[in-house]
């Protein structure tokens, strides 16, 4: 087959008004595709999954640069068409999936690697096909489907970035039926830990509880979930590490149930803002717990890949909703995703 020199898109065009739905102003667009380089790789995508932060970046909240018109969407899978003369580690026919940040192969980050996301600094992965440098892509699991390789670049390494020290027999919190809290429950509990899970429903419940859950607390019924949390650890004392996913929302009640000394993984905001009458944690209960707090942007190449090893040996299989869309669906399905109906990752076939 001749090398494409074009490609159809998804592209946002600049920020949305917050009565605007997607159907309304994500546009379908051919764009041309860069002349694949001596070190780069055309990959022809067949599955993109959803990040709460493809509604952030349009709803102009995401705290990161942007450049617009936007291609949307980081995480995407498919299958390597050609490669540049001096790529060693792939070659056509490989399966593969993005590297979030681009540019963080390896170590901490830097001004640099933290300002090359897909779909945000870079264009995204909502299209037919994308070249991306030899270091912008990694092997899939080996023998997961495109549509399960693609839930996993910013979702299941920020969950397992969050999780990197746990020890067996220690506690966490997970918070919800979200993409990041699923992989931080499946990667705790291949790891020996003692999960402790919040959720909405009772239907949410038995999902969790499937998963490996040992105590699942409904913060509908149980506003205040922190205590219960906490009392609920294998000691009493609190969580080893609570994945905070929710914000200011919901970190109060993180506060009461993280042990002293322990870690609070700050990961996003999906909450939202604090509901009236309800305060924020002052200086004294930060201070007063003692514990640590740890922002976490997803994850290096290298914890990537630590990862997917620890993946194919234990076995692992991501939770994937099972409403699945086509390409053309693409801004239906972004409207359904921003409505939080779904129960782990959201997936696009391409």
């Amino acid at each position: 087959m001749s090398t494409p020199t074009s490609t159809t898109a998804w592209v946002h065009k600049t920020t949305i008004k917050p009565t605007e739905k997607f159907i309304e102003t994500l546009q379908k667009q051919d764009l041309p595709l860069p002349t694949l380089g001596p070190k780069d790789v055309l990959v022809r995508l067949h599955a993109a999954s959803f990040n709460y932060r493809d509604i952030l970046i349009p709803r102009d909240q995401y705290p990161f640069p942007v450049n617009w018109p936007l291609v949307p969407m980081s995480d995407g899978a498919g299958e390597i068409v050609a490669v540049g003369p001096q790529v060693k580690s792939f070659a056509a026919g490989d399966n593969v999936m993005t590297v979030f940040n681009q540019e963080h192969q390896a170590g901490r980050h830097s001004i640099v690697s933290a300002t090359s996301g897909l779909g945000g600094a870079l264009h995204g992965v909502l299209r037919e096909y994308a070249v991306f440098p030899e270091y912008g892509v990694m092997k899939s699991p080996k023998g997961w489907t495109h549509e399960q390789a693609a839930t996993l670049p910013c979702a299941a390494v920020t969950a397992w970035n969050a999780l990197k020290d746990i020890k067996a027999g220690q506690s966490v919190l997970v918070q919800g039926t979200g993409g990041v809290s699923l992989f931080a429950l499946q990667f705790a509990k291949a790891m020996g830990a003692f999960v402790v899970a919040t959720t909405s429903s009772k239907a949410k419940e038995e999902q969790v509880k499937a998963l490996g859950a040992d105590v699942v607390i409904n913060y509908n019924e149980t506003p205040k979930w922190g205590e219960v949390a906490k009392k609920a650890s294998p000691r009493g004392e609190g969580i080893d590490v609570v994945v905070e996913i929710g914000g200011t929302a919901t970190l109060q009640e993180s506060f009461r149930a993280v042990r002293m000394e322990g870690t609070i993984a700050i990961i996003g905001y999906r909450a939202g803002p604090t509901k009236d009458g309800e305060k924020e944690p002052g200086w004294g209960e930060i201070l007063g717990s003692i514990c640590q707090m740890r922002a976490i942007f997803v994850g290096s190449r290298a914890i990537a890949e630590e990862m997917v090893s620890a993946i194919e040996v234990a076995g692992l299989k991501p939770v994937v909703d099972p409403k699945t869309w086509t390409f053309d669906e693409a801004p239906q399905a972004l409207d359904w995703f921003e409505q939080g109906r779904h129960v782990g990752k959201v997936v696009i076939k391409i």
